[in-house]
C-alpha cells in the first residue's frame, strides 16, 4: 500500500476472534450503513437512456400491463439543461412532479442522475468559480474534462465541484433539492463522481481539503456526504444512493456502488463475481451491476439474450436487483436499443420473468439480512470463508459465494455451458435447491445448469422458494 502525499499515515489494526468480527470492527470504526430500505431490495429497470417523461412513463406502464414486479426506473443522464444547472429540460420533462405522483401510484419510485461537472455555459459557473467551488489546478486554472453537453455538438469542457469544500456541497444540494427533490425524488444517482477527468492528474490538482496527490480520492466519499446532509437535513430517515466509486466509510451515507461502465461479455459477468465479494469485504454493503454489462450487448444476439439470463440469475442472489446498459446498435441522441426484460426474445424473457419473481419471494430474507448488515457490518453477499472460516478450502474459493447464511450461489459464468463444478464447504449438509438431492459438505460436485438454472444449495434444512415458478419445466 503506498501514499504519494501525506503529513503523516496512521496503521489501523483490527482482529476478532471469529473471521466476521473484523467486519464487524472495521464497521464501528468507519461507519455503519443506514437501515437498509425495502422498496430498494425489488427490480430496478434503467437504460441509456430513456429522454422523455413520456418515454419513461410509457415503459413503466408496460411493466404494470405485463404484473412485472417494478420499485425503481431511472432517469440517466442528459435529461439536464446543462451540465452544473442540476435542473430537467422543460422541453422533454414538462411535468416532473405529475410524473413522481403517477409513477408512486404504480409503487415505482424515481431515481435521477447527478454527475458532479459543471458546464462553463452554466448559469450557475459563475457564482461557483467565484466562491471557489470549482476544483482547480495548481496554476489557478480550472480542471477539466472534454466532453458533450446539451447544445454542444461537438464538444465541451467541462469542470468539476469541489466536494471536499463544505460551502459546495451545499451549494450542489441546493439546486438538487430545488429541481429534483421538491418533486418527489429522492433517490439520487452519484455518476462520474471519481472524479472522472481524462487524463486525471492528482498531482496537479488543488483541492479545498488539500494536494490532490493526498487527498483526490475521498472525493466520492465527500460527494456522497454532501447528499446525505442535505437529505437528513429535510427529515429523510434512510438516505439512498447509487456510486460509481467509494472511500473507506462510504457506506455510512447510504452509498450503493456498483461496477461501473462494464463490457457485455462472459469475462465481464466472472470479473463481477470477485468484485462483489472484494466490495463486501472492504465495508460496502450495498452493491450491484450492469445486469448485461454496460458497453454494448444487442438484444437480437443469441449470445447476448444468454449473457443476460446468466446475469440476471446472479443478480437476483445481489443486494440489488438492477437492470441497465447502453444497448447497440448505438444512436446519436444516447438512447441506444431497447433493454427491458421483454426485449431479448421470448425464451430469456420467460426465464427473467421468473427470475424476477424469485427474487420477489426472496425480498423478505433480503431485508432482514440487510438490516443485519446494517447493524452488524455482516455483507448479505460475502465469500465463503466469512461463513465457513474452519474450511482451508473456502479462502480459495472466488466463483461462488453465500447469499445470507442459508443459500450458496455458484454462477453460471461461461458461453454455451450447461454444467459446473460447485464446492460445498465442511461441516454442513447441502440440498440442491432444483432437485432435492443431498450432499455432504467438504466436497465438489458437478452440477447440471441448462439456461434456466442457476445451481443453488440450501444450507441445512432452509428451503429456496421456487415452487411454482416453472423454471424446471
Amino acid at each position: 500500500w503506498v501514499a504519494e502525499a501525506a503529513p503523516q499515515i496512521d496503521y489501523w489494526i483490527t482482529t476478532g476472534t471469529e473471521t466476521s468480527d473484523i467486519l464487524s470492527h472495521y464497521a464501528d470504526v468507519t461507519g455503519h450503513a443506514p437501515e437498509f430500505p425495502e422498496w430498494a431490495s425489488g427490480f430496478w429497470q434503467s437504460k441509456l437512456r430513456y429522454s422523455s417523461q413520456d418515454e419513461l412513463e410509457t415503459t413503466a406502464r408496460e411493466y404494470v400491463s405485463r404484473g412485472l414486479p417494478l420499485s425503481v426506473i431511472v432517469i440517466d443522464f442528459f435529461h439536464w439543461t446543462l451540465q452544473g444547472d442540476w435542473q430537467f429540460d422543460p422541453r422533454y420533462w414538462p411535468d416532473p412532479a405529475g410524473m413522481v405522483k403517477r409513477l408512486e401510484k404504480m409503487g415505482i419510485k424515481v431515481m435521477v442522475s447527478v454527475w458532479p461537472t459543471v458546464n462553463r455555459l452554466s448559469k450557475n459557473f459563475p457564482e461557483m468559480w467565484r466562491k471557489n467551488y470549482i476544483v482547480r489546478n495548481k496554476h489557478g486554472a480550472a480542471a477539466q474534462m472534454y466532453f458533450v453537453d446539451n447544445n454542444a455538438e461537438d464538444g465541451v469542457y467541462v469542470h468539476y465541484y469541489d466536494s471536499t469544500h463544505p460551502g459546495a456541497r451545499k451549494f450542489i444540494w441546493e439546486q438538487v433539492r430545488k429541481n429534483y427533490f421538491k418533486h418527489g425524488i429522492k433517490i439520487f444517482w452519484l455518476d462520474a463522481c471519481e472524479p472522472e477527468m481524462m487524463p486525471f492528474h492528482p498531482d496537479n490538482l488543488l483541492f479545498d481539503a488539500g494536494d490532490g496527490l493526498a487527498i483526490a480520492n475521498i472525493y466520492p466519499l465527500e460527494n456522497v456526504r454532501g447528499f446525505y446532509d442535505g437529505m437528513k437535513a429535510e427529515g429523510e430517515q434512510n438516505p439512498f444512493f447509487l456510486c460509481r466509486s467509494a472511500w473507506a466509510g462510504s457506506q455510512r451515507y447510504g452509498a450503493a456502488v456498483w461496477s461501473g461502465d462494464i463490457y457485455s461479455t462472459f469475462d465481464a459477468l466472472r470479473a463481477q463475481v470477485r468484485a462483489g465479494l472484494n466490495m463486501a469485504i472492504s465495508g460496502i454493503l450495498w452493491w450491484t451491476t450492469d445486469i448485461g454489462g454496460f458497453r454494448g450487448g444487442n438484444p437480437v444476439d443469441p449470445i447476448f439474450r444468454q449473457l443476460m439470463v446468466r446475469w440476471f440469475q446472479y443478480a437476483v442472489f445481489c443486494p440489488l436487483f438492477r437492470n441497465h446498459g447502453h444497448r447497440q446498435p448505438n444512436t446519436s441522441d444516447f438512447n441506444g436499443a431497447p433493454n427491458e426484460v421483454w426485449s431479448f426474445g421470448d425464451e430469456a424473457y420467460g426465464i427473467i420473468k421468473d427470475y424476477m419473481f424469485l427474487r420477489e419471494r426472496l425480498r423478505p430474507y433480503v431485508n432482514k439480512h440487510m438490516k443485519k448488515a446494517s447493524s452488524e457490518g455482516l455483507p448479505l453477499m460475502r465469500p465463503l470463508f466469512l461463513d465457513f472460516p474452519s474450511d482451508p478450502v473456502c479462502f480459495d474459493v472466488d466463483d461462488e459465494f453465500m447469499f445470507g447464511p442459508d443459500y450458496l450461489i455458484a454462477p453460471v459464468m461461461d458461453q454455451d455451458t450447461t454444467s459446473r463444478m460447485v464446492y460445498l464447504p465442511c461441516g454442513e449438509k447441502w440440498t440442491n435447491a432444483w432437485t432435492g438431492e443431498t450432499f455432504e459438505g467438504g466436497s465438489r460436485v458437478k452440477v447440471n445448469a441448462p439456461l434456466a438454472i442457476i445451481p443453488v444449495f440450501t444450507r441445512g434444512d432452509s428451503r429456496l422458494p421456487i415452487e411454482n415458478l416453472g423454471l424446471l419445466h
